[in-house]
């Protein structure tokens, strides 16, 4: 493998898709046979063995992503790859490899998957979140679904092409990014800025957060598939005042005008804003249920779609607006002291188009005496659903689930996709499980017990490997 944080002289940025080396084979994929049991047991072992290397993201750069990185280099080397490890950080290291497919002319396909994980406190858990335990058919441990999960997938179908000599027709890129439950500025910021020539020709990609089971009710199983994200906008607060003894009257007080603010940003009610991929989501969702519903009608009341919609409200219901979610204040040194400034953060978040009407409901809901700021801004993202890509991803699903029901997600927050749009590339959310009535999958995300059922990482595989046949 290529360690360009060992040899810097070997690090210029690619400007063309042969600067990555690629899968030297010549078998094409339409006479390709499904995975083997090989790719079976190897998509469980990689997803223990990755979870056992603690890449935990405190954020604020503590995080060491090489070991994973190193990982998974060496078994994409050893299914004929040459991968490409990069660093903007010592320690936050990045893999990239390039698989070429059989049509030159066709458009290549990014599938990124990230090696940092949140953290987690042992004594909270029933299994050790670093133990990759894999008990009565179920992985135990931090990433099992955020999402060593899927790094471990595309591990697997790699190598099971290896075996068969299989090539898909259009090229595919791999990478495996760090910094991803951060800022991304050590992992996919870092590569689009400063290696965009590895992605060359990429125009669209597939990650996390989509196409895993979602039970809606008896035998309605759905798999919503990411075709957008919110935008991220985490802001800084500041409120000015003057500073003086706590025992005198203080008409200045910035303590109490910070918290008028968050009082009004936490309390505001944002409008209703559906954008197409919400829109296609919601139409399609009542139409599963038999429900009639006409979004263009003047009175169309999206809260009591959902509240028809039951369970499968919980795919739409944080998407059909901004929010602003007030989340860490920070004020005053000394309890008889009134201090001149005061501070605090808000997560808010913003829905495809929403920026302008987000800024200026900020402006007016801090007020004079308060100033706002972006402490970490990201772009939202939408991706077309009456695309061609989008009807395969949902033909891989139905393929191997046929009475399950594919349907458009958007994502309430925001992935890796972010940083590649700005390279051209569509994002898509497809990591592929079948999971059991009952398997709470958001409630693993961030969550205490994360794990993933060895059945639901067998769908995977055999989808994943399906779509990117056919892609």
């Amino acid at each position: 493998m290529a360690d360009v944080t060992r040899r810097p002289t070997k690090t210029a940025t690619p400007t063309a898709p042969s600067d990555i080396p690629h899968m030297d084979r010549s078998h094409d994929m339409t006479t390709a046979a499904p995975v083997d049991d090989t790719a079976l047991d190897e998509v469980v072992t990689f997803t223990s063995e990755l979870i056992r290397i603690d890449t935990t993201n405190r954020g604020g750069g503590d995080c060491r992503e090489r070991p994973a990185a190193e990982y998974v280099a060496e078994r994409l080397a050893a299914a004929g790859l040459e991968p490409v490890m990069l660093e903007r950080t010592p320690g936050r290291t990045n893999v990239v490899a390039r698989i070429e497919g059989t049509d030159p002319s066709a458009d290549a396909l990014l599938v990124h998957g990230h090696l940092d994980v949140v953290p987690a406190e042992p004594a909270d858990w029933t299994v050790h979140p670093f133990s990759g335990e894999v008990r009565d058919g179920v992985v135990w441990g931090r990433g099992a679904v955020d999402m060593k999960n899927m790094d471990a997938m595309i591990l697997s179908v790699v190598r099971a092409w290896h075996r068969t000599g299989v090539r898909p027709r259009r090229d595919i890129v791999i990478a495996y990014t760090a910094d991803e439950e951060a800022s991304a500025a050590d992992g996919a910021g870092f590569l689009a800025e400063r290696h965009p020539g590895l992605f060359e020709g990429c125009t669209e990609g597939i990650s996390e957060s989509g196409a895993f089971t979602f039970h809606a009710g008896p035998g309605m199983a759905l798999y919503p598939v990411g075709a957008g994200e919110r935008g991220t906008a985490w802001l800084k607060l500041t409120a000015h005042g003057r500073a003086g003894h706590g025992s005198k009257v203080n008409r200045s007080n910035a303590v109490t005008r910070l918290a008028a603010a968050i009082s009004r940003i936490g309390e505001y009610e944002w409008p209703v804003r559906l954008t197409p991929t919400v829109r296609a989501a919601l139409s399609e969702l009542a139409a599963l249920q038999g429900i009639h519903a006409d979004l263009d009608a003047p009175d169309f009341d999206v809260d009591a779609l959902m509240t028809k919609l039951g369970r499968a409200a919980a795919l739409v219901e944080p998407v059909v607006r901004n929010s602003s979610n007030p989340t860490m204040l920070d004020a005053g040194y000394k309890v008889n002291v009134i201090p001149g400034h005061a501070g605090a953060f808000v997560d808010g978040r913003m829905v495809p188009g929403g920026e302008d009407e987000f800024r200026e409901t900020l402006d007016r809901l801090t007020g004079p005496d308060v100033d706002w700021e972006f402490h970490h801004r990201e772009v939202a993202l939408q991706a077309p659903v009456d695309s061609p890509t989008f009807a395969k991803l949902r033909a891989a699903i139905e393929r191997f689930d046929p009475e399950g029901h594919v349907v458009p997600y958007c994502m309430s927050g925001g992935t890796d996709a972010k940083q590649f749009s700005r390279l051209g590339i569509t994002g898509y959310g497809f990591s592929p499980l079948k999971l059991p009535e009952g398997f709470d999958y958001a409630a693993m995300f961030h969550g205490v017990d994360e794990r993933v059922p060895v059945e639901a990482l067998h769908f995977g595989v055999r989808v994943l490997d399906h779509y990117l046949k056919s892609a």
